[in-house]
């Protein structure tokens, strides 16, 4: 419904924990939201409704938040209320970021405790409202912390989020006013049983999924299929000898890493990384025990002697380019692989190959395959580690193309340009592939209709995208303020 003045208007909402999205607590804003929009005689549809429950504000990366920013770029939104700035980000940068990109769109920005004005006054308020919203973030990161480690000093299962298996995780609500581990019996059976089979009798991890698995005990999550690293996780948990481990790992900054990330549609990069602590960095609650001491140490003795024997049994990579080459048609990695032929009277031979690993199942779920052909492990070792030799017998060469490269550095709006090019291409490649797949009689009609709409859409969009973008380049390039410009993950296929 659209509102008198033939304006659309949306709302967006947002609270930072879990804890506040299931108290309800972001209720109150959009009474308040909902109240001033029915004073400023609108009507508010229910589809423009944008909450982000339990999504924290340090981050652009929210489901609700990236639905509007898409919608108000496609100019569907004229008015948008938010409760208040820190709502949108808890960043000033990210607050800047935001409402200069809905000011370019048209749309106007309406927050409750500040009105948005133009003079140096009101910037000069905004931007001192940014910056005490990311401080009293940080510092409340660091009570929370500091407060969650005092109180696992003192014993208390609080901190805790969740219990392992064999256990029930009481909340501080329940009938005795404090969290606890309630043990599971049918359970913990499992898990005793799990720690005599490695450490009274030998067996490995695997062996431990086949018993489980042949007897049909499921997971917690009700999965019929045991996983081997799961298993190890929970053999060296250490609450089973009595003593659940708080801290166990850390928030790091986001690590960079040797192959770019393929994500299915809808999943985003994780902003930041989480690594594993030391044991001196943790702190230790006594629980009830399932297993002894003994037994724990056991265990952890055999998992870590087969993991030396079994990294013992490795000849280390067994083709040169391992873990570092990628299929040039769809970006998957690439695996090694033997194939043989048996000639009628003759040895049977043997050949390797690189073969894309979206050949034998597409890990996006898409019927189609990759139909990038496979390469002889010979002959492309043969010529990479040609031109490696004779690198390393020019270092000079080395220097000076690093060198170069520092020179020409390009700006990071040329380089978001590049990959929104690329993006495009992709995209108009997929197209070409579902038009023969349906000329080929590989797809239906209703098939064909539905992914190649989506596409065209998707194609719309990311051109929309590069001319923005091919204009921010321009303003840089003139002497104009930098612009940071969003590409990450929105410009991905």
């Amino acid at each position: 419904m659209i509102c008198q003045e033939g304006k659309r208007v949306a709302i967006y909402a947002r609270v930072s924990s879990d804890r506040q999205a299931k108290t309800a607590t972001i209720a109150s804003h959009l009474a308040a939201l909902k109240q001033r929009v029915q004073q400023d005689g609108y009507n508010l549809e229910e589809e423009l409704n944008f909450i982000d429950d339990g999504y924290t504000g340090s981050t652009l990366i929210r489901p609700a938040l990236e639905r509007l920013r898409d919608m108000a770029h496609m100019g569907a939104i004229d008015v948008l209320y938010v409760h208040s700035p820190d709502r949108l980000a808890r960043k000033y940068a990210y607050q800047v970021l935001l409402i200069d990109e809905f000011n370019k769109t048209g749309m106007r920005t309406i927050f409750l405790n500040h009105e948005l004005g133009q003079s140096p006054e009101d910037e000069l308020l905004l931007q001192v409202q940014g910056v005490i919203a990311e401080y009293e973030r940080a510092k409340i990161m660091e009570r929370a912390r500091r407060g969650k480690r005092f109180a696992a000093r003192r014993g208390s299962l609080a901190v805790m989020a969740a219990a392992p298996f064999g256990y029930r995780y009481i909340p501080k609500s329940g009938a005795t006013g404090d969290a606890q581990y309630q043990v599971v019996l049918e359970e913990a059976r499992i898990v005793c049983r799990m720690f005599e089979w490695i450490g009274c009798e030998g067996t490995t991890l695997r062996e431990v999924c086949r018993r489980l698995d042949k007897e049909g005990i499921k997971t917690r999550t009700g999965k019929c299929c045991w996983n081997p690293g799961t298993v190890a996780m929970m053999l060296k948990n250490p609450a089973y000898k009595g003593l659940a481990a708080f801290g166990k790992t850390r928030v790091i900054p986001p690590q960079t890493q040797l192959r770019r990330r393929r994500l299915k549609p809808g999943q985003r990069h994780m902003p930041v990384s989480k690594c594993r602590t030391v044991s001196e960095e943790r702190e230790l609650i006594p629980v009830t025990a399932l297993v002894s001491e003994e037994l724990f140490d056991a265990v952890a003795e055999r998992l870590s002697e087969n993991q030396r024997r079994n990294r013992e049994r490795r000849t280390g990579a067994k083709y040169l380019l391992q873990g570092l080459l990628e299929c040039a048609n769809c970006g998957y990695a690439c695996t090694g692989r033997q194939s043989g032929k048996l000639r009628p009277g003759f040895q049977k031979e043997v050949y390797f190959y690189y073969r894309c690993a979206a050949k034998d199942k597409c890990p996006t779920g898409d019927k189609s395959r990759c139909r990038g052909r496979s390469i002889r492990i010979a002959l492309l070792d043969e010529a990479i580690w040609r031109d490696v030799c004779e690198l390393l017998r020019d270092p000079d060469r080395v220097k000076r193309e690093y060198e170069r490269r520092l020179a020409t550095e390009d700006p990071p709006e040329s380089k978001a340009s590049r990959d929104g090019q690329k993006a495009l291409d992709d995209v108009k490649r997929g197209i070409g592939r579902l038009i023969d797949a349906y000329e080929n009689g590989l797809l239906s009609k209703e098939e064909f209709t539905s992914r190649i709409k989506s596409r065209k859409e998707r194609l719309a969009y990311l051109e929309k995208e590069v001319a923005s973008l091919a204009v921010v380049a321009q303003i840089n390039y003139r002497g104009g303020a930098q612009i940071n410009c969003r590409v990450g993950s929105r410009l991905a296929v």
